[in-house]
């Protein structure tokens, strides 16, 4: 199977400055938000960057920009750009937690848009504890799985009960969507975007710094992190919904449906903007949630093969070792939480 291309980045800027090796992650200062968050994310992508120039590519970093209401109210601005100079859309945004009361659906409409917004242009999106409610509040979560803090748990699903709430779990991570129970977890968030975006290898360096805990999976093919930043809006439609479905019982002609492409245009555009065929792009999706699960429930192989679309448990084990490089069974023995 041929490697993932790189991401086609698809920043403008309106002063002639593009660099397709900064990655912008934007945090969220919404009605409420907590700042001692906001500023230890600041501060952990900053050491990130740190990390890469003394035993990366220089030239690769992060762009960390803070996002909150300007001054007419009517929409988000950047109000702090760690490489300002630039425009464009982050590639990943963080929500963080709130140390206050549920905050009402009005108030959070205008940060709803702006993170529905940027979720169009291909950015990862991530919520801390009481940040979920904003991610809810635009509609992306609707039939997809999402944690919360169970102390807002009552309060969540009955503002939106169409989102399928597992507060059990102390982390989600859905591809696109990735959502955080504690409040303090916005260092593991924050640890997936950096390995995400400046790999496996610089996150573990991170984390040692900090000395925060962060699973080294490096024995362990990392986690499906989808390419999203592609530029192709078609395309991105199409990983979307597979995201949202769970990839579940689709065919070629219907993503190609979903692009509004014919077949082999779409075979070719899914291609170059993921680096995968859709059947290999949908295998990674469903063994990435049979991973979730094996991390975090004890229901049984077989059961785990079925809720992911495999019908017969046996071709479930040979795709899942094949991506994974574990049988689900040793999967399971090496990162379950309830094996450890």
């Amino acid at each position: 199977m041929d490697a993932p291309t790189a991401a086609i980045d698809h920043t403008t800027t309106t002063e002639g400055r593009h660099d397709s090796t900064v990655s912008e992650i934007g945090l969220l200062l919404y009605p409420g938000a907590q700042t001692a968050a906001v500023h230890g994310l600041t501060d952990l992508f900053s050491v990130a960057n740190r990390m890469v120039a003394e035993h990366g590519d220089a030239a690769r970093r992060l762009r960390v920009s803070h996002w909150a209401t300007g001054a007419t109210g009517e929409s988000l601005e950047r109000i702090y750009d760690s490489q300002p100079g630039m425009d464009g859309h982050p590639v990943a945004v963080v929500i963080p937690p709130s140390l206050g009361d549920t905050p009402s659906p009005a108030a959070l409409q205008l940060s709803a848009a702006w993170v529905r917004e940027q979720h169009s242009h291909g950015a990862i999106i991530g919520s801390v504890c009481m940040g979920a409610f904003v991610l809810a509040q635009t509609g992306l979560l609707d039939q997809r799985p999402a944690t919360t803090h169970w102390n807002s748990a009552k309060a969540f699903a009955a503002l939106y009960p169409q989102i399928r709430l597992d507060t059990d779990k102390p982390i989600i991570d859905d591809g696109d969507l990735i959502t955080t129970a504690g409040l303090m977890a916005w260092a593991e968030l924050g640890m997936r975007l950096v390995e995400r975006l400046l790999g496996p290898g610089i996150a573990t360096r991170t984390a040692r710094y900090l000395l925060i805990e962060h699973r080294d999976n490096s024995e362990c093919a990392g986690n499906f992190a989808p390419i999203l930043g592609h530029g192709d809006a078609a395309i991105l439609k199409v990983q979307h919904w597979l995201q949202s479905s769970g990839a579940l019982e689709v065919s070629v002609n219907a993503m190609a449906d979903k692009a509004g492409l014919e077949e082999r245009t779409f075979l070719r555009r899914f291609r170059a903007a993921t680096g995968l065929r859709p059947t290999e792009y949908c295998q990674h999706l469903r063994v990435g949630k049979a991973r979730e699960m094996l991390e975090f429930t004890n229901g049984t192989v077989d059961h785990i093969a079925w809720t992911v679309g495999y019908q017969d448990p046996g071709a479930f084990r040979s795709t899942f070792k094949k991506i994974t490089g574990f049988s689900p069974s040793d999967y399971r023995g090496r990162y379950g939480v309830r094996a450890t």
